[in-house]
């Protein structure tokens, strides 16, 4: 009885995750099924020890399942096209602006970052920036300063066309623009961050502000979204958006469990990946790292990638 006691709540969570029934605490929750995968090993060693067949056999196709859907995060997927203009980008959440400015600089030049998106961008967050020295590295912008948590922000290397920024259902600001990297074509970029899925009022919210981000046009230039996501790939929402003609970059480099937070708040959550970089699939990511930042909550995320020639 007891294994079947342990066996159960991972099916009850595998059938709410393949389900997408994202309610209430369950959109919170499913951002955890990585760990649940890797728990629901522990019935089945215990059912084999026992010599439990039944209760084995049961917890064995429950494995199965997770690792189908958890597994090819961490191996190379489908990179997209490897021949083209190598492009380098980045995006950092801020924490209402308190990020370490020196540290965002610095990894913009040792990286030759070429764009970055930042959430929760202040007035503050962007002074200490530019002392810092991110308008020598990256002279062009399209900025949704404001103070709190909702503002956003792009910087480039390259001259920023059709700049501006939007505010969603949800109250956070997001930043665009379109960069032409030299020997490339036009690409559209946006610093995306959806809102938090907190309450289950806010919980709509949340899949709105998902369902409400821009879709990759096989007319129109590229698109690129890399932000504050607020969700992970175990989200149907998030999915959603993901096959509208997007890829994952981490999960189409085998990095697609590299958590990016939390880092400083909420002690004792586990870490979770829930900043993204999502390409068009007419754009092909090579690589893609995190990066510690003193005093934000989120590892920034830095992606090289390969974008179609003019």
């Amino acid at each position: 009885m007891l294994l079947w006691v342990l066996v159960v709540p991972a099916v009850v969570w595998l059938v709410f995750r393949l389900g997408g029934w994202e309610r209430g605490a369950l959109v919170q929750l499913m951002a955890f099924t990585p760990y649940v995968a890797g728990w629901s090993l522990v019935p089945l060693v215990l059912a084999v020890a026992a010599r439990r067949w039944n209760v084995a056999v049961v917890a064995f196709a429950v494995v199965l399942v997770f690792a189908v859907l958890v597994m090819p995060r961490v191996r190379t997927g489908d990179p997209g096209p490897s021949q083209g203009v190598e492009l380098h980008v980045m995006t950092s959440n801020m924490l209402i602006g308190g990020a370490d400015p020196a540290a965002i600089v610095r990894l913009v030049r040792e990286n030759k970052v070429d764009v970055l998106a930042l959430q929760e961008f202040t007035p503050s967050g962007r002074r200490a920036l530019e002392s810092s020295g991110l308008r020598e590295l990256l002279p062009y912008s399209s900025l949704g300063d404001e103070p709190g948590a909702s503002g956003s922000g792009l910087y480039s290397r390259f001259p920023i066309t059709g700049g501006g920024d939007r505010r969603y259902g949800g109250g956070f600001r997001q930043a665009y623009g379109t960069v032409q990297p030299p020997g490339a074509g036009p690409l559209v970029f946006e610093s995306a961050h959806p809102r938090a899925p907190v309450t289950p009022d806010v919980n709509r919210q949340w899949q709105q502000d998902l369902a409400d981000q821009p879709q990759p046009d096989a007319e129109g230039p590229p698109q690129v979204l890399l932000g504050d996501f607020n969700s992970t790939l175990d989200h149907r929402s998030l999915r959603r958006l993901i096959s509208t003609g997007y890829r994952d970059a981490g999960d189409a480099t085998g990095s697609g469990l590299v958590p990016t937070w939390p880092y400083l708040e909420h002690e004792g959550v586990p870490k979770v990946t829930i900043d993204h970089v999502l390409v068009d699939k007419r754009i092909g990511v090579r690589q893609l790292s995190a990066h510690r930042i003193p005093r934000s909550d989120h590892r920034a995320l830095i992606a090289v990638l390969t974008v179609p020639a003019a």
